[in-house]
Parts: C-alpha cells; structure tokens; sequence
C-alpha cells in the first residue's frame, strides 16, 4: 500500500508512532534518574533545565531550517556571539546597566538585524555561487570568531541593564522566561514549515533542488531565506545567553553545535533533507537535556558525558539505518 505523506513532508501513521516512542524514552530516562538520584525529581533540577534548554534549543531551531533544505550552518553559535556582542555594544553605548527601555529595545533590534545579515551573506553565497552549505557555513563559522576574537581580544563584554537579565533569569507565572520564549519560537517555526509556502519550498528544497526549481519555484531566494531566518534564531539565543550570563564571549555556546546536530537527527530529521518536524526535535532536546542534567547529578565527569554525546550520534545512524533496511523489507 502506498505511504501517504503530511504537509509537512513525514509520514503521518510513523511519525505518530516514532513520537510516542521518543515519549517512552524521556519517560524511561525520567524513571532511571529518579532511581539513581534523590534529587532528580526535584523543583530544582526541573528549573535548571528550563533555564539550560532555551539556549541549546534555540540554536537547535536555528540548525534545523539549514538541514531540512539539504543544507547546514556550523555558524550558528558564533553568529549568536557575534549577535550578542553587538547587543552587548549597543547597551553600554547607551549608559551599560542604567540604559533605558529605549536602548534596550534599540539593541534587541540591532543583535536580530546583525543576525539576520550574517545569514542572508551565508545565503547569498550558497544560493548564487552553488559553494556547499558546509564549507560556505565553516568559512563564515572561521571569519566570525576570528573577527569577534580580534574586536574583543579574547575577553567578555558585561554590565547589562535588569530588564535584559530579566530575559534571561526571570520567570512569568513560575515559568522561566527562556523557556517562554523558546516555546513561542519552536510554535513559529512549525507554523512557518507547516502552513507558509516558504515552508513548503524548505521541504522540496531538501527534497529534490533541480525539480523544485523546474516547478517553478524560485530556489535562490528560498535558499537565502532559509539562512536568513537561521541568522535570525541565532540572534535569538545570542540575546538569551547574554541576558543570561550577564556577559558575552566568542567562545559562548561553542560545545553546543555537536548536539544541535545530535537533536535533529534523534528528532527524526532527515540529514538530507525535506523530512522532519519541530515536535520531535523539541522531544529530542529535553530527552538529551535530561540525560545531562542526571548525568550531573549522579557525579559523572564531563569529559565522559561528552563521550556519550558523540556515542548517542553514531547509535543514532545506526538504528536510523537499520530501521530503514528493516523498513524496505
């Protein structure tokens, strides 16, 4: 029988099935920590990880656009330093803690327009020339932290006014602010995939370049667009991490981009593209801030749960390919 495929370019009954799974996971994972530490089912561990997901999932967000058009951006964190530093210069040009509501929104403004730059240069250069998404995206990766070492000289900007830490640190009705505003960028972007046309063009694009264009579709500006809305959500976390360590530094959010990648893929996105939601990934991304969060708390060295975050990605190809071989059986 034929498979029938959603809007969103996934099979409906097996995205559904694939989603509970990922459901009994978190469950299971739950549990296991719960049995292993005393302090895992706690307000405390529940409200580090409201206030830890937003950063990695934004950029996680930011990471998921690129790879459902069949492409990638290993720019991402230092597009948001890069954002946040010009955040950062905007506040102290306008009076460093004391600076007004004015200031603030004015620099809000400025770190989403540099975000959004970077990424239309970056889609500017995959969609005109036809460089490959990885080597255009590590090239801009290159130039940003070389250009913000050498506008920094290696330090951190600080002094930020409450209102900002208040983006970063505070809560709304005992919700952490962060986790807010992660929950309505993760709602635009299934809005955006799931019921825009560019959202439409994003999947034909990882689909299947050459036909989506002969269909009449005009790729390089889809292609832009895609890197621009990246830069976009990469301005984003960069305000949300400075707002939350009340500093900004280059190297902020570096270690994130492996497991940005790693919840994608765990979140059933297809590494080539036109496959995947937002709803998985966001799963995905709890799932593995779950598995961090107790891997602390029962005294495991860091060293050791980055291992496992490489080991969770070959696991991970594994059984996505196994499951594609018993699938076509």
């Amino acid at each position: 029988m034929p498979r029938f495929l959603s809007a969103s370019g996934e099979r409906s009954t097996p995205a559904l099935r694939e989603n509970m799974a990922l459901v009994a996971v978190l469950l299971a994972l739950v549990l296991l920590f719960s049995v292993l530490s005393d302090r895992f089912l706690t307000a405390a561990t529940f409200s580090s990880i409201g206030y830890q997901l937003p950063e990695l999932g934004l950029l996680t967000l930011a990471m998921l656009i690129p790879i459902l058009s069949g492409g990638f951006n290993l720019a991402a964190t230092f597009s948001a330093n890069i954002a946040g530093l010009l955040l950062a210069w905007v506040l102290i040009w306008g009076g460093g803690a004391a600076a007004g509501p004015v200031v603030l929104v004015a620099a809000i403004l400025v770190a989403l327009a540099g975000g959004g730059l970077i990424g239309w240069v970056l889609g500017v250069v995959v969609a005109r020339t036809g460089a490959h998404p990885i080597l255009a995206s590590l090239a801009m990766m290159i130039f940003l932290r070389g250009l913000g070492e050498f506008l920094t000289r290696g330090g951190s900007v600080s002094g930020f006014p409450p209102a900002l830490l208040w983006l970063g640190q505070g809560q709304v009705a005992g919700v952490p602010v962060p986790l807010v505003v992660f929950g309505l960028c993760a709602i635009l972007w299934a809005v955006i995939l799931n019921r825009t046309r560019l959202g439409f063009s994003i999947y034909q694009l990882g689909s299947n370049l050459e036909a989506t264009r002969y269909s009449g579709v005009n790729t390089r500006r889809a292609l832009t667009m895609v890197y621009v809305l990246s830069g976009l959500m990469c301005a984003v976390a960069g305000i949300i991490m400075a707002a939350r360590f009340n500093s900004v530094r280059v190297g902020h959010g570096e270690a994130y981009l492996l497991i940005t990648v790693l919840a994608c893929f765990l979140g059933r996105v297809d590494p080539f593209g036109g496959f995947g939601r937002v709803m998985p990934v966001v799963l995905a991304l709890v799932i593995l801030q779950v598995i961090g969060s107790g891997l602390n708390l029962i005294g495991t060295n860091q060293h050791l749960a980055t291992a496992l975050w490489g080991a969770i990605l070959i696991a991970v190809m594994v059984a996505r390919h196994l499951w594609g071989r018993w699938a076509a059986r």
